[in-house]
């Protein structure tokens, strides 16, 4: 978030006085960032199965059936 901050102040206090398409250029990058921080830290890794319980217990042990089946193809 920071660097999103820096890249705005830099671009219309400092950029902006030698290249008014550079100063905007700056503040797509720093418009761009946090979603794509957002996007990159809500990513699952594939062993992951904590979204899938919901609390019904043919769902859930279906799933840990699958994980087991899963154990035994790929030992880690």
């Amino acid at each position: 978030m920071g660097v999103c901050l820096v890249l705005f102040v830099l671009a219309w206090s400092v950029v902006r006085l030698w290249s008014v398409p550079a100063a905007v250029a700056m503040c797509v990058v720093a418009m761009v960032i946090p979603p794509v921080a957002a996007i990159i830290g809500n990513r699952r890794e594939p062993g992951e199965r904590w979204w899938d319980e919901c609390g019904d217990p043919e769902s859930d042990r279906w799933w840990r059936e699958l994980d087991d089946r899963d154990d035994e193809q790929h030992p880690r």
